[in-house]
C-alpha cells in the first residue's frame, strides 16, 4: 500500500509518518478528505502538517492506559467524562488529536455534551499519549493548557506537568499523588502481555480494592 495524500483522499500505511508544510486552510481541507474516519491522525503547528498512521500495537497501549486510568479513578469514587478520538483546535493556530482525554477537576462542563466548543469550555485535565512511531512532542500541548500529559513510549511512562507555558517532567500525577502510576503502568502492561488483558486490569482493580 503506497501512501497517497491529496485534497480528495488521505491513505497512510500503519506506521507511517508524514511531515509537510501547509497552511491551516490545508490542514482543514485534510480533515474533510478523511471524512468520518479516526485515521490518520493529523496534526498543524507552525506552518507543519503531521500524518500518523498508528500500528496495532498503537491502539491497543493507548486502549489499555486509558482503562488503567479509569480503575485508579474509580478506586478513588472520582468523577470524569473521557474522550476519543477527539480534536482540540486553535483556529489559524494549531489542532491536534490526542489518543485519549479526561476531563477530572472539570468533568462537570462536558457532561452529556456530543460536541465541545474550544472557544468556550476547559481543556482537558489530562491526556494519554502513545508515541510508538516519534510522532508525539509533548510541547505541542501548550498552547491548549492540558494540565498534564502522560506519555508511553519504549515501554516507560513519563509524565508531565504544565509549569507556565512549558511541560515539565514529574515523578508523580497531580491525579493520584499518592500512586506510583509508572510502575503501576509498567506492571499492568507487563502483565497484558502475559497474561492478556482482561487478566491483567482484573488483576488491577483486585489490587486497589484490597
Amino acid at each position: 500500500m503506497y501512501a497517497v495524500v491529496s485534497p480528495e483522499t488521505v491513505n497512510l500505511p500503519p506506521g507511517t509518518v508524514m511531515r509537510m508544510l501547509g497552511t491551516w486552510d490545508d490542514y482543514q481541507a485534510l480533515q474533510t478528505s478523511r471524512g468520518d474516519r479516526a485515521l490518520p491522525r493529523l496534526k498543524y503547528c507552525q506552518g507543519e502538517i503531521w500524518l500518523m498512521s498508528p500500528l496495532p500495537k498503537h491502539g491497543r497501549d493507548a486502549n489499555l492506559l486509558a482503562d488503567i486510568v479509569k480503575i485508579l479513578l474509580d478506586s478513588q469514587g472520582r468523577s470524569y467524562e473521557a474522550f476519543s478520538p477527539i480534536t482540540l483546535e486553535l483556529p489559524d493556530h494549531g489542532g491536534i488529536e490526542p489518543d485519549y482525554c479526561f476531563y477530572i477537576d472539570n468533568w462537570q462542563a462536558v457532561m452529556g455534551k456530543d460536541r465541545i466548543n474550544w472557544q468556550i469550555d476547559p481543556p482537558p485535565d489530562l491526556v494519554l499519549e502513545i508515541d510508538v512511531t516519534a510522532y508525539t512532542n509533548v510541547q505541542d500541548y501548550a498552547p491548549y493548557r492540558v494540565p498534564e500529559v502522560w506519555l508511553w513510549q519504549q515501554n516507560q511512562l513519563e509524565i508531565y506537568r504544565l509549569q507556565a507555558d512549558v511541560y515539565g517532567r514529574t515523578s508523580t500525577s497531580r491525579f493520584f499523588p499518592k500512586t506510583h502510576v509508572a510502575a503501576v503502568v509498567a506492571e499492568c502492561l507487563s502483565a497484558a502481555a502475559i497474561a492478556g488483558t482482561g487478566a491483567a486490569l482484573r488483576s488491577l482493580r483486585k489490587s486497589l480494592q484490597g
